[in-house]
């Protein structure tokens, strides 16, 4: 466990932060931190951004726990595990993201590991209306190329990242879709994808994130914090439970 302080707590959006730490050693993006707020608890936020030792988280106030995480300043210290689990596989000539809500955060830096590939890099970002966009400066400065859906229609095209997804599915050749968001969004997309290679992060309810209490159970005993939180299109098809349910902490079915 690091201690690591708070270099930097930026407000992204409505309810929206990102906090930067120094945190030593590599991470694929993809990969998350568990994140420990002393006598709050302990939860996983994916990477939001890496530059060297320099890492980050971003999250959208929604609980005890994210309360006390954006109400931290600068110099305040935060309890990080990790990296843990599995993340994105960047390959291709032209690669399709797409983040609905905060998903697009995690999606961030691997969108700019694409782009430091050279692979072209094309971005859908979908939020419920304009207050709740950001990281689009960001993504189109590192060179991919971002659309914008909101449901209300305030920003960009009106209706929900998955249309605009299939759209460009339909149009132009892309050799692998990356996806973060509601997973009524990504089960629609691995269903578009066909023979395209597909690859999505799971959020699952955690405890342990060392694979032995079985919380974050999926499908026929996959777990998320080992076996994910990205998996492929292939595993995903044979997870029953994808797209249709979770599960809260106390091991109840949650409908999506």
């Amino acid at each position: 466990m690091k201690m690591p302080k708070i270099i930097r707590s930026k407000r992204e959006a409505k309810n929206i932060k990102t906090i930067t730490f120094h945190c030593p050693g590599e991470i694929v993006p993809g990969q998350f931190f568990m994140i420990w707020l002393p006598d709050v608890d302990e939860i996983p936020m994916s990477v939001s951004y890496i530059n060297g030792d320099i890492k980050a988280i971003t999250f959208r106030e929604v609980g005890d726990a994210t309360s006390a995480l954006y109400k931290l300043k600068h110099g305040d210290k935060i309890g990080v595990r990790g990296p843990k689990g599995n993340g994105f596989k960047i390959q291709g000539k032209h690669i399709l993201f797409v983040g609905g809500g905060t998903g697009v955060a995690m999606l961030a830096p691997a969108a700019e590991e694409a782009v430091k590939k050279n692979i072209l890099a094309t971005i859908v970002i979908g939020v419920k209306n304009k207050s709740e966009l950001f990281f689009e400066k960001r993504l189109k400065k590192c060179g991919a190329k971002v659309v914008i859906s909101t449901d209300d229609g305030s920003a960009g095209y009106k209706g929900f990242a998955s249309d605009v997804a299939k759209e460009i599915l339909n149009n132009e050749k892309i050799d692998a879709v990356l996806t973060c968001g509601p997973e009524v969004m990504m089960k629609t997309l691995l269903d578009c994808c066909k023979d395209i290679p597909f690859q999505a992060s799971l959020e699952r309810y955690m405890k342990c994130s060392i694979g032995i209490c079985g919380q974050c159970c999926i499908g026929k005993g996959l777990r998320v914090c080992i076996d994910g939180p990205v998996f492929d299109g292939k595993t995903l098809k044979k997870v029953e439970d994808f797209g249709v349910y979770k599960k809260d902490s106390a091991g109840r079915k949650i409908q999506f």
